[in-house]
């Protein structure tokens, strides 16, 4: 489920029925003051004074940010022009790490307008090489002694920490400013939007009411309904709408549109809303689509949404597999001593190989071999089939909390996730990728219906979305549509996100047995 806000723009004044302006009047605001002194928080919602609750203070994000940015790039190009012998280290770093906090200011990233934050990867890079040009300017003007190439390699990190960023916030809602929704719409179609908002925590969206449209019944369990629109326009829609609003602190009307509310009857809602200083979002029916993949653009009078086909090739794709092999290379080196201390555990606990190795589809449905410490006894795919009616999993998995198969020392490493290192070297061999859908047996992916297919169409990963979402406490279902979603909607970004928050997971270890 996606979703269009609608802005609270007034260049010219309300655009009317036929395109005229539409001036706002002192009647129309003097109506809405009155509502919302009508509609005030119940008795509930106020203090034992009587007061009504105080806003709450904006959360200080746009300012972190802004000052993350700023050291981010100021720190290390000071560092940088400071080891190549450049003079005045301190002033140059200064006035770039300034120069790129203004310019991602400007530009909007940090604001909450939808699609201004920093969350796609080509925006950070896009404001980078801006910054280069204003840079360039600034030097040729001010006839600057450091030399161009070492400035360039000095506000290099600054965009990688704003990458890095961008990916844990785009990965990390929970960081957001939450909203409050009143939801709108024929009773499908609020129950749909409804039961969406509801199954999950990965956003800014609180659901306080719904006001349908019709006599349908509408079954929400724990969502107050404060009123009905009538199946036809009504003069009072607009009442009735911000009534909702007031009486519940919304700050946002999501509109589900149906054949009962479109067209110029969700115009002039909007024309009342906007007038009444609340913000107006539309529910689209795309759903799994990122909204860095989403155009708006008009024509004819129609509102478009042009949807950016997935990542499959190009710049990010390049980079993405030079990110994941120079990342396993760096990673086996880095944990030798680990890997060598495990093996050797492996080796002694228990009779057997110290590896694990099983033959894993691919991308595309192309078969590897996938590595893995051993955490089972050596005969366990011959005892699997004794086990299959204890199954806790559904579809084509095969998951059960105390296996008897694993042992004392497989327990402890797959809990911390430590099997899963050796697949560095498939990582390396580029068979899999360090962020993607886990890589199924032969027997499982055979089992696949064309939905659950286009998992294969990335490669598999050393982690991903399940990781970091519950790992197997997680149904089939709910495994394939994270997948699915990553497998449409992947970027750098979101890999470096991913692999931040990956490590929190495996240290709580949730849902891994």
């Amino acid at each position: 489920m996606g979703h269009v806000e609608i802005p609270d723009t007034d260049l010219t004044g309300p655009v009317g029925l036929r395109g005229a302006p539409r001036p706002r009047t002192a009647a129309s605001r003097n109506r809405t003051a009155a509502l919302e002194q009508l509609w005030r928080a119940p008795t509930a919602q106020r203090d034992p004074a009587g007061r009504a609750p105080a806003r709450r203070k904006p959360a200080p994000g746009p300012a972190l940010a802004a000052l993350t940015d700023l050291l981010g790039l100021a720190g290390p190009a000071w560092l940088l022009l400071r080891a190549g012998d450049q003079p005045r280290p301190v002033a140059a770093a200064l006035v770039a790490g300034l120069l790129w906090a203004g310019l991602r200011c400007v530009r909007g990233r940090y604001t909450d307008r939808p699609g201004a934050g920093p969350g796609g990867t080509l925006r950070p890079v896009g404001d980078w090489l801006v910054l280069i040009g204003l840079l360039a300017v600034l030097h040729t003007a001010a006839g600057s002694p450091v030399d161009p190439a070492t400035a360039v390699v000095a506000v290099t990190p600054g965009l990688l920490i704003a990458t890095a960023v961008a990916g844990l916030r785009r990965w990390q809602p929970s960081g957001r400013r939450v909203r409050r929704v009143l939801l709108v719409g024929e009773a499908s179609g609020v129950g749909r939007a409804a039961e969406l908002l509801n199954s999950g925590t990965d956003h800014g969206y609180c659901l306080v009411a719904a006001i349908p449209v019709g006599t349908a019944r509408l079954e929400l369990d724990g969502v107050q309904v404060p009123g009905r629109l009538a199946a036809c326009p009504a003069d009072d829609d607009v009442t009735t709408v911000l009534g909702g609003v007031y009486a519940h602190a919304a700050d946002l009307v999501l509109v589900a549109p149906g054949p009962q509310l479109t067209g110029d009857r969700l115009r002039r809602l909007g024309w009342g809303l906007h007038d009444g200083g609340v913000a107006l979002s539309v529910v689209s029916e795309l759903s799994g689509v990122a909204a860095e993949r989403v155009r708006p653009a008009t024509a004819a009078g129609l509102t478009l949404l042009h949807i950016a086909p997935p990542l499959r090739g190009g710049p990010q794709a390049v980079l993405k597999n030079v990110l994941d092999r120079t990342g396993a290379l760096f990673g086996l080196l880095a944990l030798t001593p680990l890997l060598l201390t495990v093996a050797l555990s492996v080796r002694l606990s228990s009779r057997g190989p110290v590896f694990h190795r099983q033959v894993r589809q691919g991308q595309h449905n192309r078969p590897f071999t996938m590595w893995k410490f051993r955490t089972m006894v050596a005969d366990a795919e011959n005892l699997k089939a004794r086990l299959a009616a204890t199954n806790e999993a559904d579809g084509p998995l095969f998951k059960m909390r105390g296996d008897p198969r694993v042992t004392p020392v497989g327990r402890l490493l797959r809990r911390t996730s430590i099997d899963e290192l050796p697949q560095l070297v498939n990582v390396l061999l580029g068979q899999m990728s360090l962020v993607g859908p886990r890589p199924p047996l032969p027997e499982e992916a055979s089992r696949y219906d064309e939905r659950e297919h286009r998992r294969l169409a990335v490669k598999p990963g050393l982690t991903g979305l399940w990781q970091v979402s519950g790992r197997s406490d997680l149904t089939w279902q709910e495994t394939v549509a994270l997948d699915l979603w990553y497998v449409d909607n992947w970027s750098v970004a979101a890999d470096m996100g991913l692999l931040a928050r990956t490590v929190r997971a495996v240290t709580d270890g949730r849902g891994a047995y």
